[in-house]
């Protein structure tokens, strides 16, 4: 059984003032004590779903000579195909067992961020390929909108607090695949210990074993989803942002026994990001005696910059 809490967001926007602050008061303890909750009530219906993961799947079933012609130099891995083994976590030189496509936001109303972000990959061979994932790109960063907003609340601050930072924010949607494992791994995980970068991360596929968190005692425990739940989770800006009131945990996907080698993983986490200029400085309202300020001014931009080089996406 996973030990992280469940919410259920259709409590924060019924109109019922009783489950919305039921809503905001467990998910602020969950992104306290853990910084993961498992979230049902959002806005991905199941044919949506099925449809994307249907999609993903004819995608890295190609030719490694046709997925590496998505693979685009000068980027760092924003938009379009990287492949096997070039990501890193924080920290470590192994390549982590793992290939993934990169959708990017969709500007329609901004000049200037249109220009700021690379153009989303169009894969030829997949005509639905592109129109599911900008579907999933928008229901999840809609589900996103309103997790923030009660967020916002329960951090004291006025509730369309981050709408302004997310609308046209640097958000991805990544689908991955950990593909079967063909030999014993020299010291390589699906995806090493790490955390998130982001504001918060939407994970679709968190159905089975291999997502572990480490909680407040350093154990690692499973964060298992029910198949209609997103796993979401804290990431470094918001934990940045609220001073470490909110807690950006560390997590890993494991390998699996030997025996299920054979087998392909997929998850499609969604990063939510901001735009650059978002300032990530501590809030005041998270600066006590008891918990001085623990983090230098910074934007947003700045900080991911930083983050890239680390995992080895953009040289310096």
């Amino acid at each position: 059984m996973s030990l992280v809490p469940s919410v259920d967001l259709s409590d924060f926007i019924s109109g019922d003032p009783k489950r919305k602050e039921k809503f905001i008061q467990e998910l602020g303890k969950a992104f306290e004590d853990i910084g993961f909750v498992a979230l049902s009530g959002h806005f991905l219906s199941e044919a949506l779903v099925a449809n994307l993961y249907d999609e993903i799947k004819k995608f890295f079933q190609m030719p490694e000579q046709v997925k590496d012609t998505y693979e685009i130099a000068g980027i760092g891995g924003q938009r379009g195909y990287t492949s096997f083994g070039k990501e890193h976590a924080k920290g470590r030189k192994e390549g982590d067992l793992k290939e993934f496509w990169h959708f990017g936001q969709y500007v329609t109303d901004d000049a200037r961020l249109a220009k700021e972000y690379p153009d989303n990959v169009m894969v030829s061979e997949l005509p639905r390929f592109n129109e599911v994932g900008q579907e999933t790109y928008e229901m999840l960063e809609k589900t996103a909108r309103y997790v923030l907003r009660a967020l916002a609340l329960h951090l004291e601050l006025e509730e369309t607090y981050f709408d302004d930072y997310i609308a046209n924010g640097n958000s991805i949607l990544r689908p991955i695949h950990y593909p079967p494992i063909m030999s014993e791994p020299k010291d390589a995980l699906r995806a090493a210990a790490h955390g998130d970068i982001n504001l918060i991360t939407l994970l679709m596929g968190a159905h089975g074993k291999g997502l572990q968190v480490k909680n407040n005692r350093g154990e690692w425990i499973d964060a298992i989803a029910q198949p209609d739940q997103l796993m979401i989770n804290v990431g470094d800006m918001l934990s940045r942002l609220s001073n470490n009131k909110l807690k950006s945990t560390i997590h890993q996907v494991v390998n699996p026994p030997k025996e299920l080698w054979g087998s392909s993983r997929y998850s499609v986490p969604f990063f939510m990001h901001p735009i650059s200029e978002m300032p990530l400085n501590c809030l005041h309202n998270c600066i006590d005696e008891s918990h001085p300020k623990g983090f230098e001014d910074i934007t947003a931009g700045e900080f991911l910059h930083e983050r890239l080089i680390e995992l080895g996406l953009i040289k310096e």
